[in-house]
């Protein structure tokens, strides 16, 4: 990833996956191109392990479009499916990144 210009938004995504995988991967793909293309999208990093825990970290120019983003449709649709289906358990932090080195 490269340097964003401070001050910007970073959302920590961490869960943990079910066993239940029908559908998972091809909405991961549409959710990554869909925020791609939202207001203040800056980029994002994903990793997983073998064990099903993974991080997933999006980048926002402000708050205002990670609220928006929150509120897409088609994302509420992929996050209830996550609830569902998909994650054991998750968390969601957000941070303002004021520095960067």
């Amino acid at each position: 990833m490269k340097n964003l210009s401070v001050p910007y938004y970073a959302v920590i995504f961490s869960s943990q996956r079910t066993a239940e995988n029908k559908g998972y991967e091809e909405m991961a793909e549409e959710m990554a191109k869909l925020a791609s293309q939202q207001k203040g999208f800056l980029g994002v990093e994903s990793v997983r392990g073998e064990d099903g825990f993974g991080i997933t970290i999006s980048y926002w120019k402000s708050m205002e479009d990670i609220k928006r983003w929150g509120q897409n449709s088609r994302h509420q649709l992929a996050q209830e499916k996550g609830k569902n289906d998909w994650y054991e358990s998750f968390s969601i932090k957000i941070c303002k990144v004021e520095n960067e080195r």
